[in-house]
């Protein structure tokens, strides 16, 4: 073979490896192409699967893909997305006397033995009731939530008539922060009480129970806010105890409490009366806190022009078979930013008298005190409103907080009006979004709030509300105490005493209502029972808790400009 043949062949053989070589890399590439087709169509079937289930949104096959995702009854959130009520699954202790069948006996050991077993396992069980409950053979729970290793328990001890079924429980976090807001979901499976029962078939609604519904509150602002009235009502030996946290531009409620509490995870007995709201449900004649109401509707109708004016004082009025007198007297006569500060009956019945009772009847009315609150709650309570044509001793009696019987809710409102630029807005416990902010109606002129504005915060810093300043944080607002009406006229040993509060009263944020239910004189209090010595230090200290955590931080450059009323302001002590 000569040189030029053997290399014909040898370029011959290369040429022939190199096509071997292209052919198996085209096939590789063919099927890594025809693998990523695959995918891709695996992919665009998926895709379109979840196309088609949003688009129907209603059909049955959408509706059971969500009831597998989602919970039985959706959650409830705070502002923040803070959980305050879910629902999870859990054991239940059910006695079913029909299990072993037959006419024989329900139980192997005797209703006795299997009694003392449960109590064993669960102390709070009473022997004897539960005894005579199994004795009756009648099926039914035993106990609605038990935890997994007491169904082991239960399970060793071999009686079949004990079953514990798998149910869905509702089940609050937050243990009884905010009960009263929240309400409990009942052994009906529905809610009751509060935003439970407002939200019941949202929650339970397949369609849109996956996102939870989201409330005002902060639970924060909620914690601080239920720990100093707890503190209030344990440092006065009150009965009871309200209060609220209220955004005076979006009516937003931030936090709301009613003292004593209720468990949800729990009601038993005691907690069955502490259901009743104090805050929406309950109305009480809330005395001098409505004296600030009354100014303004004079300052708006022009009735009061100057400030200087000085009213007789140092002698009850004498309207009929009515004596109005103050808690003692403050001098011959006082102007009003002194009879706002001394908090003064007999001043602000004669404001209210010149105003007349049909200006502060509709004042009252623009200000919805005569009809239940406005808020999502369902438990609402109707307010004691005079009727027909107001007399004069009527008028002045409301004048100064008597004679009209409203929630403090109604109040917080009607605060948050005063001091926001003169808007009355509902309250609402629904978180709102940017630019949905309710219009609501304007009240008050501009210029009436900001004078408002000035003599409120004269009050916490030389009057009565002096316990409730916190440094930095410009607070203003107003004492009451009133006696609370009994058989016979008024109980003068039961005291309602509030103190209603904005923060800062250069530019207003949040209005504060504290409330105590027949407070008594302790040592704590040094012996008093009114407002000033203790619903204004619960404010006092719910203010700097809650403010940095609201944006309002302490700043003492800072306050409400009073260099024109404080020359005319003298002394003396109020309530």
């Amino acid at each position: 073979m000569t040189a030029i043949t053997v290399s014909t062949a040898i370029s011959s053989g290369r040429g022939e490896l190199v096509n071997v070589r292209q052919r198996t890399l085209l096939m590789a590439k063919r099927r890594v192409l025809w693998i990523i087709c695959g995918f891709s169509f695996a992919a665009m079937v998926a895709l379109t699967r979840i196309a088609w289930l949003g688009l129907f949104a209603d059909s049955p096959a959408r509706s059971d893909g969500l009831a597998a995702l989602v919970p039985e009854r959706g959650d409830i959130v705070d502002r923040n997305g803070v959980p305050l009520a879910r629902a999870f699954p859990a054991y239940a202790l059910w006695y079913n006397p029909a299990a072993l069948g037959g006419d024989g006996p329900p139980l192997v050991h005797g209703p006795r033995a299997v009694a003392q077993a449960l109590a064993a396992i669960f102390p709070d069980l009473n022997v004897d009731e539960l005894t005579k409950r199994l004795a009756d053979g009648r099926p039914g729970y035993l106990r609605r939530r038990i935890l997994p290793e007491d169904a082991n328990k239960i399970h060793a001890l071999g009686e079949p008539a004990l079953e514990f079924p798998r149910e869905i429980e509702r089940f609050y976090p937050q243990g009884s922060m905010a009960a009263h807001v929240l309400g409990f979901v009942g052994a009906d499976g529905h809610g009751h009480v509060g935003m439970e029962q407002v939200f019941d078939r949202t929650l339970t609604d397949p369609a849109s129970r996956a996102a939870p519904a989201v409330l005002s509150l902060d639970t924060r602002v909620q914690g601080a806010l239920e720990d100093e009235l707890a503190r209030g009502m344990l440092d006065s030996a009150a009965k009871g105890a309200a209060g609220i946290v209220l955004d005076v531009d979006t009516g937003e409620v931030v936090a709301l409490a009613s003292l004593p509490s209720f468990n949800p995870n729990l009601i038993d007995r005691a907690g069955e009366a502490n259901i009743f709201n104090r805050v929406s449900n309950q109305v009480y004649e809330l005395g001098s806190v409505v004296k600030p109401i009354t100014v303004a509707a004079a300052i708006d109708a022009g009735v009061v022009t100057d400030l200087s004016r000085r009213y007789q004082s140092n002698r009850p009025l004498q309207i009929g078979g009515f004596k109005i007198h103050d808690s003692h007297s403050f001098g011959a006569s006082l102007n009003i930013p002194e009879a706002l500060i001394h908090s003064s009956n007999i001043v602000t019945a004669q404001v209210a008298d010149q105003l007349g009772p049909m200006r502060l009847n509709q004042t009252m009315r623009a200000l919805d005190m005569n009809q239940r609150p406005a808020i999502e709650l369902p438990a609402r309570g109707f307010p004691i409103w005079p009727e027909g044509n107001w007399s004069r001793i009527t008028t002045m009696t409301v004048s100064y907080g008597h004679g009209i019987a409203v929630t403090p809710l109604h109040l917080a409102s009607a605060y948050a009006a005063l001091v926001n630029g003169g808007i009355w807005r509902p309250a609402t416990l629904l978180k709102v979004e940017p630019g949905r902010v309710n219009p609501g109606r304007r009240v008050w002129k501009a210029s009436t709030s900001a004078r408002m504005r000035q003599l409120l915060r004269m009050i916490v810093d030389l009057g009565t509300g002096r316990k409730a300043n916190a440094a930095g944080y410009r607070v203003g607002g107003k004492t009451g105490s009133a006696e609370k009406p009994g058989a016979g006229g008024y109980r003068k040993t039961s005291l309602v005493a509030t103190f209603a509060a904005a923060f800062p009263m250069d530019h207003p944020r949040y209005v504060v209502i504290a409330m105590l239910d027949e407070p008594q004189g302790t040592v704590a209090t040094s012996g008093q029972r009114t407002a000033a010595w203790n619903a204004a230090p619960v404010v006092g200290r719910v203010v700097p808790r809650i403010g940095p955590l609201l944006g309002v931080m302490p700043d003492d450059t800072r306050d409400v400009d009073i260099s024109d009323l404080a020359p005319l302001i003298g002394s003396g002590e109020g309530e």
